[in-house]
C-alpha cells in the first residue's frame, strides 16, 4: 500500500492509495459490484476470494441492487469489517455519469448510516464494466469531496486502486484542487 497523495477537506482525509484494495485496514471497502452481487469477478471476485464465501452469501440474501445504489455485507476475513457493494453503470447503457456519481453517493451514504468512520472506495466501473478512466476519476474525486463536506460518521476515504494508470489519474485530480 502506498499513499500517493493526501488531501484535507475541513477536517477530514481523503487519500489517494496504489494498492490492494483487499488489504486495506478501514472500516468498510466498497465493491464496484453488478445488480445481481453475483462477484466473480474483476474487484468483486477479489473481494470474495480474500474475505471468503460469507460475502457472496449475505449478498445472495440481499439479491439485487439497482444501478446507482449500494448494500452492505460483513467483510469476512477482510481487515474491513464491511464491504459496500455499489453497482456502477455499464459504459453505453445510458446516463452512465449521473449513474456512477449516484453509486459513489450511495456506497458512501450507507457507510454513514451504519456510522463508519474510514471507507476506502475503487474506480467503480471504471474496469470490467468498460467507464472510461479518464471520465471516471473526476466524477468519483468530485462526488467524495461533495460528501465529505457534509457532516456525517466518514471521516476518512481512501480511494485505492491496484493499476498505476487509475492511481496517477487520482493523484492528477487531487493536484487540480490544491490552492
Amino acid at each position: 500500500m502506498e499513499v500517493l497523495k493526501e488531501v484535507k477537506i475541513d477536517s477530514k482525509i481523503l487519500k489517494v492509495i496504489k494498492g490492494d484494495l483487499t488489504e486495506e485496514d478501514v472500516d468498510a471497502i466498497v465493491n464496484a459490484a453488478n445488480s445481481h452481487l453475483q462477484h466473480g469477478g474483476g474487484v468483486a471476485g477479489a473481494i470474495v476470494r480474500k474475505g471468503g464465501r460469507i460475502i457472496q452469501e449475505e449478498s445472495n440474501r440481499i439479491g439485487y441492487v439497482p444501478v446507482g445504489k449500494a448494500a452492505i455485507t460483513t467483510g469476512g476475513k477482510l481487515k474491513a469489517k464491511y464491504v459496500i457493494h455499489a453497482v456502477g453503470p455499464r459504459w453505453g447503457e445510458g446516463e452512465e455519469e449521473k449513474k456512477l456519481e449516484s453509486a459513489v453517493k450511495s456506497a458512501l451514504e450507507v457507510a454513514a448510516e451504519h456510522n463508519l468512520r474510514s471507507v476506502s472506495l475503487p474506480a467503480i466501473s471504471s474496469g470490467i464494466f468498460g467507464f472510461p478512466k479518464e471520465k471516471a476519476v473526476p466524477i468519483i474525486f468530485n462526488t467524495v469531496v461533495h460528501f465529505m463536506k457534509k457532516k456525517t460518521s466518514v471521516e476518512e476515504v481512501h480511494l485505492c486502486n491496484i493499476d498505476e494508470l487509475t492511481s496517477s489519474l487520482f493523484v492528477k485530480e487531487a493536484d487540480k484542487r490544491r490552492g
